[in-house]
C-alpha cells in the first residue's frame, strides 16, 4: 500500500507548494512572479544534476530540444499562473488551474478521436458550471479586486489561471500523445527505453527550466532590479523544493490503483483551498465557495472517470 502513502503525500506536497507559491507571488514585489520561476529552475536544475550522476538513464542531450515543445508549455504555464497568484486569491486561482483536466479531454476527442465515458462528459458539465459561475460572480464584482488593483488588471489576473489550464492541458496533450507513448520506437525522444522514458522527460524538462530560470535571471538584473538575498526568498525556496519534491512521490504513486489514486492526486486543490484558509487568512463569498465546490467535485468525478 507505499502507492497510497505517496498518493496522499503528493497532493499534500504539491498543496503546500500551491500556499507557499502564494505567499511567495507578492503583488507589491516587481517581478514576484519570474523570481519564483528563477527558484523553481535552481531547485528542478539541482534535481536534474542528481538524477544524471546517480542513475544510469543513458540521457542523450538531444532530448533538451526534441522535448522543449513540452518543456516550454509547462514553464510558461506556471510563469502564468505565479503572475495570477500575485493579485487573484489561491482559493479562486488553484481549481481554476486543475481544469487542465478538461481542456485536455477535448483536445483528445478532437484531434485523436478518442471517446469517453458518459461519466467523463458529466465531468466535464460540472466542472464548466462552476468555472462559469466564479466568473460570472467575479464579473459582477463580488470581491474588492477591481477596487485595489484596478479594472484591467483584476481582469488580467483573473485570466492568467485559464491561460495556465489552456498551455498545461497542451503540454499533457503532447506527452500522453506523441512523448511518453507505450511504444518506445514511436516515441520523438532518442536512446530511451521503457525504463528510461520518464526520467529522461522528466529530466529534459527540469533542466529546460534551469536553463529559462537563468536567461530570467539576466533578464531581472537587466532591468536594474534587485534580485534580493536568499533569506528574502525564503517562501519561493520553500515552494520549489515542496514542487519538486511533490514530482519525486508523484512517480511511485502511479504504481498504485489508478481508479482510487487519481482522485487523490487530484484533490491538490482541496488541500490548496483548506491552507489558503488557514494561514492566508482568504475568505470569499459563500456564492463563490460554492461554485468552487462544484469544480472541485467535477475534477474528482474526472480523475475517476478517466480510470475507471
Amino acid at each position: 500500500m507505499s502507492w497510497l502513502f505517496f498518493s496522499i503525500a503528493t497532493a499534500l506536497l504539491w498543496g503546500t507548494a500551491e500556499l507557499f507559491y502564494k505567499k511567495g507571488a507578492r503583488p507589491d514585489e516587481k517581478y514576484s512572479h519570474l523570481k519564483i520561476c528563477v527558484w523553481v529552475g535552481v531547485v528542478m536544475g539541482a534535481h536534474a544534476i542528481f538524477t544524471l550522476l546517480t542513475q544510469d538513464i543513458g540521457y542523450n542531450p538531444v532530448n533538451l530540444l526534441v522535448y522543449a515543445p513540452v518543456s516550454l508549455f509547462y514553464i510558461i504555464s506556471m510563469a502564468f499562473s505565479y503572475f495570477g497568484m500575485r493579485f487573484l486569491e489561491e482559493s479562486i486561482s488553484d481549481p481554476i488551474e486543475n481544469t487542465a483536466g478538461v481542456i485536455c479531454v477535448l483536445l483528445f476527442a478532437i484531434f485523436m478521436g478518442d471517446e469517453f465515458s458518459v461519466l467523463t462528459w458529466v465531468a466535464v458539465g460540472v466542472i464548466t458550471v462552476g468555472v462559469v459561475g466564479v466568473s460570472y460572480l467575479e464579473n459582477r464584482g463580488e470581491t474588492p479586486r477591481k477596487k485595489n488593483y484596478g479594472k484591467t488588471l483584476a481582469v488580467v489576473s483573473f485570466i492568467m489561471p485559464f491561460l495556465y489550464a489552456l498551455l498545461d492541458a497542451f503540454g499533457t496533450f503532447l506527452d500522453d500523445a506523441f512523448f511518453l507513448v507505450e511504444d518506445v520506437a514511436a516515441t520523438p525522444l532518442v536512446d530511451v527505453t521503457e525504463e528510461t522514458i520518464e526520467a529522461v522527460a522528466n529530466t529534459s524538462y527540469e533542466l529546460t527550466f534551469a536553463l529559462f530560470a537563468l536567461i530570467l535571471f539576466i533578464f531581472i538584473k537587466s532591468k536594474g532590479v534587485k534580485f534580493g538575498a536568499v533569506p528574502q526568498h525564503k517562501d519561493k525556496i520553500l515552494a520549489a523544493v515542496f514542487e519538486t519534491a511533490g514530482q519525486f512521490t508523484y512517480v511511485y504513486a502511479l504504481g498504485g490503483v489508478d481508479a482510487v489514486a487519481a482522485p487523490i492526486l487530484s484533490s491538490v486543490c482541496v488541500v490548496s483551498l483548506l491552507l489558503s484558509r488557514i494561514f492566508l487568512k482568504e475568505k470569499l463569498s459563500w456564492k463563490t465557495y460554492a461554485f468552487i465546490t462544484v469544480v472541485i467535485v467535477g475534477i474528482l468525478l474526472l480523475a475517476v472517470a478517466e480510470e475507471l
